[in-house]
């Protein structure tokens, strides 16, 4: 969904601007209108020059933490006996006004009370609330059970979190030691090693081919170091647009699965994602074809995800989503027969829950073994290459002393 700068006068007759989400101009004009505001300005939020360094850019977009903390307080309040709309209005006091959950909180309760529903409110708010949300909310809506509905998704959100947590956390450490890998390698080149050209030119004598090497290294480094940079950028961004084009994604995404360890850190991953979601899913009253449409949305692997869409089409024809994913071949034996077993039980959901759990400790394991392989292979790394440009100095000091004397 695009996103809007507005510029507009709002209920209280303050001028605002910020930035919303919404299908096109007229919708977001409407919208803005129904909540009674007065809309000045509606433009396109990528035709703003500099658009990151104003605040109302900054401010404006939830993160999925603070989703979390909402889904908790929102349950929070509706588990007590509060109304809706009586809880939404509480919230508003709980959050700093200014701040993107206040006012967040502030266009959802409008939008209650002028009667829409709950999941309607939130699925107007574009990205902030995923189609996963909103299919569970409504699902409580229709079952009567939105504040039961509201806990599991609270512990569903901080779950996911914490596996991201967890990842990030043990990625840290190595990003450091490759930052300061490159970081010592380019100070090496670009100020200790020229520091000698002088001395070598007026050597009169041929340099060793390890010390012309390094000398060739720390040259193109200074003279072309903009041009490799401009390379580096070039690079990123034809990546970037590459994978923007499905039938490439699909082929990295299954290049990414045939590699040694990453390939398998990947498939249990998604694995984990796919089952922790079906089972939220399952458990809030979702229908299993539906929510299957639902997962397939949120794997981020385009081959995983195309795996679950097909067994959600053999699913419709009256087959088994076990035996759809057993002949994708991308899933693990250990999960396809936990999905069996549940299926055969009648505990699908129940069944699910446990797998996830099982998959994030995987992921958490195989994270820490690949980590633990990696560390010492980046530092011996750089001790190698740091090692390798002092010897090519000294041997080069030495043959032009040799010459001296």
């Amino acid at each position: 969904m695009p996103a809007y700068f507005v510029k507009a006068v709002n209920r209280d007759g303050e001028m605002v601007e910020t930035l919303r989400e919404a299908n096109d101009e007229n919708a977001l004009v409407h919208l803005l209108q129904e909540e009674g505001w007065v809309p000045i300005r509606v433009t396109p939020a990528e035709n703003q020059p500099f658009r990151w360094l104003r605040p109302e850019f900054r401010q404006t977009r939830v993160k999925q933490k603070d989703i979390g903390v909402f889904t908790r307080e929102l349950a929070t309040l509706l588990s007590a006996g509060l109304p809706l709309d009586r809880s939404l209005r509480v919230m508003l006091d709980l959050f700093p006004e200014g701040s993107p959950l206040h006012a967040m909180s502030d266009r959802i309760l409008e939008k209650v009370k002028g009667g829409a529903q709950l999941s309607a409110a939130l699925e107007a708010e574009g990205k902030s609330f995923s189609k996963l949300y909103v299919n569970m909310i409504r699902a409580g809506e229709a079952g009567g059970a939105l504040a039961t509905v509201l806990e599991r998704l609270a512990d569903y959100l901080e779950r996911s979190q914490a596996l991201r947590g967890s990842v990030m956390t043990a990625l840290i450490y190595p990003a450091i030691l490759v930052v300061m890998a490159v970081g010592s390698l380019l100070v090496l080149l670009t100020f200790v090693v020229p520091q000698f050209e002088e001395m070598f030119a007026n050597a009169g004598k041929e340099l060793p081919v390890p010390t012309q090497i390094v000398m060739g290294l720390a040259d193109g480094l200074k003279n072309y170091g903009w041009l490799i940079l401009l390379l580096v950028i070039l690079a990123m961004n034809w990546g970037r647009r590459m994978l923007a084009d499905p039938q490439r994604r699909y082929r990295f995404h299954r290049w990414l699965l045939g590699l040694p360890l990453f390939g398998d850190l990947i498939v249990k991953l998604e694995v984990a994602r796919f089952s922790q979601t079906l089972a939220a899913l399952l458990t809030a009253g979702v229908p299993l074809l539906g929510a299957l449409n639902i997962v397939k949305d949120t794997l981020a692997n385009d081959v995983l995800s195309e795996t679950v869409g097909e067994a959600a089409g053999r699913l419709k024809e009256g087959g088994d989503m076990s035996v759809a994913l057993q002949e994708a071949g991308h899933f693990p034996v250990m999960a396809l027969q936990m999905i069996k077993l549940g299926e055969e039980t009648g505990q699908l959901p129940k069944m699910l829950a446990r797998m996830a759990e099982i998959y994030e400790e995987e992921v958490k394991t195989t994270v820490h073994r690949l980590l633990t392989l990696l560390e010492p292979i980046l530092i011996v790394g750089l001790g190698i290459a740091i090692a390798a440009i002092i010897m090519s100095i000294l041997v080069a000091v030495v043959s032009v002393n040799d010459l001296a004397f």
